[in-house]
């Protein structure tokens, strides 16, 4: 379905918002939620993986502008303070120590008592299925769909270790489709780059007093040789690598799910938009998805 074909989504519509896994380019979905709602249209429904799952359990929760507010306050060496190693588990990183910052912005509310219908896509990884977390703590859900295999250790829930639901679902549209909206919205977290080609990908401007890479940085590019920007680019560290290999076959499975259940809109985020770990530029991803939303909206005619 083009936009052209599709049925024009009108001001004060319920839609259904799918939000895509994508690390900290999963940011830019709240510029997008900011866009739709500046345009009148009333979410009732909201299923998400990953990052995507995060975002999404805000804004079911009401509390996604209480949450933008304290990433902005944020710097760089303030969002490393929130990674407790995993020393001796099986990935780089708890995760707990983020998920209590995270309650104390949102309190613990039951997914089955939000005001906004919300679905955190997981995958039960010994199953190798696809997990709908629907009912139970919020950021249970949310811990476990984002637990990256290797970046984060996995999320028990109910007996079953659960891990990113980017692995089966990063788009996940067949999620929204129990609710009662007119219209499906998807945010699809691997647009065209902007960066033009064979141009380097550009970190972010340092946060804090240095200005060279940080140890975070540093470790997340563990493994890569130094050398030249081409050498660079082809030469990855090892978790960049595993990055990198997961966002492309999220792509492709992104691609296959939007043409077996193609939505009304599709609003694309660049992929180049940051690298996966990069949450301190929160702010210039956040105008980002708001740009990008605005694009799709105008070109669908709304």
């Amino acid at each position: 379905m083009t936009p052209s074909d599709a049925p024009k989504i009108r001001s004060g519509e319920k839609v259904a918002l799918v939000l895509g896994a994508g690390g900290a380019r999963g940011l830019a979905q709240i510029g997008v939620i900011e866009a739709l709602q500046a345009r009148d249209l009333d979410i009732v429904a909201i299923a998400g993986s990953s990052s995507g799952a995060l975002v999404g359990g805000l804004q079911a929760s009401g509390k996604l502008h209480d949450y933008r507010d304290w990433l902005l306050s944020l710097d760089r060496r303030a969002m490393v303070r929130l990674l407790d190693p995993g020393l001796g588990r099986s990935a780089l990183f708890e995760g707990t120590h983020l998920i209590e910052a995270l309650r104390e912005i949102a309190g613990s509310p039951k997914i089955e008592d939000l005001p906004i219908d919300f679905t955190a896509v997981a995958v039960d990884v010994m199953r190798q299925r696809e997990v709908w977390l629907r009912e139970g703590d919020m950021w249970d859900a949310i811990r476990a769909s984002f637990a990256i295999p290797g970046l984060f250790t996995p999320h028990v829930i109910h007996g079953r270790a659960l891990v990113d639901g980017g692995l089966l679902a990063p788009l996940p549209i067949a999620a929204t489709r129990l609710s009662d909206a007119h219209r499906l919205i998807a945010v699809d977290m691997h647009g065209w780059p902007e960066q033009p080609p064979g141009e380097p990908a550009q970190e972010g401007a340092p946060s804090g007093p240095s200005n060279g890479r940080s140890w975070l940085s540093s470790w997340l590019h563990w493994g890569a040789t130094p050398g030249t920007a081409d050498a660079a680019r082809t030469r990855l560290g090892f978790t960049d690598l595993m990055a990198r290999s997961l966002d492309t076959m999220q792509a492709q499975i992104a691609r296959v799910q939007m043409a077996l259940d193609p939505p009304e809109l599709v609003i694309r985020i660049p992929r180049d938009a940051c690298q996966f770990y990069e949450f301190w530029r929160a702010r210039e991803l956040i105008e980002i998805g708001r740009r990008e939303a605005d694009k799709a909206l105008d070109a669908a005619g709304y």
